[in-house]
């Protein structure tokens, strides 16, 4: 049988059929258009070593003990008797040979055989089964236009007694020159922090335990060759596709090879299958590059923005009310919020935590989605009005998947709170989980949602999960895998009703950012640390696999909310722009250069949004761990906008000449400091120069090109660079670049 060859954007994936077991060869650079006969017999198998199998051990795109393979399995899971679960048949252990009356072996090890496979030049359909065991497998995979790769197994029980599935993986091999192993971790404000180090023998593990995807998840998971980095080296990246509990891991056996897998993590008896019931695995995604992580970026991005329904530019500009009022809503003071923001150009005004019934603070009102009377006599309607009258859009929070114990539904409806089945988990901001797995409690819940996006004008849903989902159970049992279905199918539900509304996943921040949810939803936050320099490591790893037009950016307030760190607005505000941009900032009291600058800043936004979600993400290597450089580059290279950012002082005395990567070498461009531009009174289009102009750069005197801007050649710039500034210790420049 002919071989499995799929191509795109620079990237392959070859898989053999030939053993009656579908197995990848390759995963990774394009192998061109001639390949070896794979029908000739063991052309592509190894050498059989000493005290091993007799035969070469061939890797499955689901590996299995039953064909040799000693790393994790594919696939975990037992078969369970009749009267012990099962629903037919005979005890096995009482005929002695472990078969079932319909012929149904009581095996835990399957020998899946290939029985079809239906190919195009971009996908495949294979359909792997054991007859005996009762098991069928259908593969999916996807070599999408950007090269980015989509994975997937479909498993049905065909026997007849019931199936306990404990694991079901999605796998892929690594090449050899993959060494170094790079992934991501955090906390609250923290979120997706790099740490990396080299491939051993044996298994890095990383188990998600949190019912959501958690402040430590790693978004993604890439293996390169030594060294690896933004533009250099063969990098190898997956990311699982899944908002609840889940394993990934990158393992490196004995015989040389290296795999990256994942799958989602089952809960003791959690997934049983009956007779003719089947399990769908989450999507895993995974890229290959030739030229580092920007090349991960590309193939993710290609395929974020090839979807139908992604959201496109322009991104309004959002204020978000949270830190400027936080639970004092009064009907005054957000009016006069409305006229600050709606003067600065602010598009969005999204109204946070606090409108609902008893919700004075956060010890109490969850579930009670009505809007409070004593707060809001006449309903949202007045903001909403005056929101809408000033040429802005409005927005709501909810938090709809938790319940207080201090709440009216939870006083009517004990029994929808998720549990272990004798007594509560211990609360989490004074919060519990609502058991979305019970059909009342969902319905409910999507009945006042569907109430208050029919009853008002509202645009946008600020969607918050702010706990995890610890001891997560119903009926006695554990529920992470259908809770997290029953809250897809509740945004899906709201999104059909409601198609116009945009709504973003928030989860304390940052705690629920993957694909499975962004499948759903319009942006996510990426932290609730709104400190511009937590945000430079937070936004640069969270764009490593989404795009900017879905992590939302704002500028905080000149000290930070949550870590007391005080930044210039010129820093705060060239950290927001790449993102989906907004303002989180009691901004009425803002008056003089302030105020204008601020104003500049949006006005800036507006005139560059389409570049910056449009774009590739391009991130320099540079040799100074104090230096940052990174920015967005139009697809046709015409055009480019670049942050070059101080984290901490330098060891040297000066950056030097700093190259700028990503751009068409044969095209001629003028680069020009936009923001905050060097003081210059003669200059007679001065921009957004800023308050904090002076306090950005420490130096006697500025690189010559710096106030007049200079012309050279996307090769130059690349390989040469320019003289750049000195800056001050968390400040940056914006940088625009332009085909001359």
């Amino acid at each position: 049988m002919n071989p499995i060859y799929l191509r795109a954007a620079g990237v392959s994936l070859l898989i053999d059929l030939s053993s009656g077991e579908p197995s990848v060869l390759h995963w990774g650079a394009d192998l061109g258009g001639i390949l070896p006969d794979l029908s000739l017999a063991g052309v592509m198998s190894g050498p059989v070593p000493h005290s091993a199998l007799d035969i070469p051990v061939v890797l499955g795109l689901l590996p299995q003990a039953s064909s040799g393979w000693r790393g994790r399995p594919g696939l975990r899971g037992h078969r369970l008797a009749a009267g012990n679960g099962g629903r037919d048949g005979v005890d096995g252990d009482a005929l002695g040979i472990g078969v079932d009356r319909d012929g149904t072996r009581r095996g835990f090890s399957a020998r899946l055989r290939l029985t079809g496979c239906r190919a195009t030049e971009r996908s495949a359909v294979i359909t792997t089964a054991d007859a005996q065991l009762g098991l069928t497998v259908v593969t999916e995979v996807t070599l999408h236009d950007g090269g980015l790769l989509e994975l997937r197994h479909h498993l049905t029980n065909d026997g007849g007694t019931d199936y306990a599935l404990e694991e079901l993986a999605a796998v892929l091999p690594v090449g050899p020159e993959a060494t170094e192993i790079l992934d991501l971790t955090g906390r609250w404000c923290r979120e997706r922090h790099p740490q990396r180090h080299s491939v051993q023998q044996g298994t890095w593990l990383r188990s998600a335990r949190h019912g959501r995807t958690g402040h430590d998840s790693s978004l993604l998971l890439a293996a390169g060759s030594l060294g690896f980095g933004n533009r250099q080296g063969k990098v190898w990246a997956t990311h699982f596709a899944w908002s609840g509990d889940h394993e990934a891991y990158l393992e490196s056996l004995a015989d040389g090879r290296s795999v990256l897998g994942a799958s989602e993590l089952v809960g003791s008896g959690e997934i049983v299958l009956a007779p003719g019931e089947s399990y769908l695995t989450p999507a895993l995604f995974a890229a290959y590059s030739s030229h580092g992580l920007d090349g991960i970026s590309d193939a993710f991005y290609a395929w974020f923005r090839g979807r139908s329904k992604h959201p496109s530019t322009p991104r309004p500009v959002v204020l978000n009310t949270w830190e400027a009022v936080y639970f004092n809503h009064d009907l005054t003071v957000l009016t006069s919020l409305a006229d600050a923001a709606a003067d600065l150009g602010v598009e969005r005004f999204v109204l946070d935590d606090g409108w609902f019934r008893h919700r004075r603070d956060d010890h109490a009102g969850l579930g009670d989605w009505y809007v409070d009377p004593n707060v809001w006599p006449e309903g949202l309607h007045p903001l909403i009005a005056a929101v809408t009258d000033r040429g802005m859009e409005f927005g709501l929070w909810v938090e709809p998947e938790m319940i207080n114990s201090d709440s009216d539904a939870a006083r009517a409806h004990p029994d929808w709170i998720a549990g272990p089945g004798s007594g509560l988990p211990l609360q989490w901001r004074h919060q519990q989980v609502l058991d979305l797995v019970n059909p009342q409690a969902w319905q409910y819940i999507y009945d006042r949602l569907d109430a208050l996006l029919s009853e008002y004008r509202i645009f946008y849903l600020k969607w918050d999960q702010n706990r995890d989902l610890s001891e997560m159970g119903h009926a006695g049992g554990p529920s992470v895998h259908e809770q997290t279905l029953a809250a897809y199918r509740l945004l899906d539900a709201l999104r059909a009703a409601h198609p116009g509304v945009e709504i973003e996943s928030c989860s304390s921040g940052g705690a629920r950012a993957d694909l499975g949810i962004l499948q759903r939803t319009d942006r996510i936050w990426a932290s609730d640390c709104n400190d511009a320099l937590e945000r430079q490591t937070i936004q640069r790893w969270t764009s490593m696999i989404v795009p900017p037009e879905l992590v939302g950016a704002h500028v905080g307030p000149p000290t930070s909310h949550t870590t007391g760190r005080t930044h210039t607005l010129s820093f705060r505000a060239i950290t927001a722009l790449f993102g989906h941009f907004g303002l989180e900032w009691d901004i009425r009291s803002l008056t003089g250069p302030e105020h204008d600058e601020l104003r500049g800043v949006i006005e800036l936004y507006k005139e560059h949004r389409t570049l910056l979600h449009t774009g590739r993400m391009v991130r320099a290597d540079l040799p100074d761990p104090a230096l940052l450089l990174h920015g967005v580059v139009a697809g046709d290279g015409s055009e480019a906008l670049f942050a070059l950012v101080a984290t901490s002082t330098s060891f040297s005395e000066q950056p030097g000449r700093v190259a700028i990567p990503g751009l068409a070498p044969e095209l001629s461009y003028r680069v020009e400091v936009i923001y905050p531009r060097p003081l210059d009174p003669d200059r007679e289009d001065p921009g957004v120069t800023g308050r904090d102009a002076a306090s950005t750069y420490l130096q006697t005197s500025a690189p010559a090109w710096l106030a007049t801007g200079v012309v050279a050649s996307g090769q130059f710039l690349s390989e040469s660079g320019l003289p750049m500034p000195i800056l001050n210790p968390e400040h940056a420049i914006l940088l625009h670049i332009s085909a001359a």
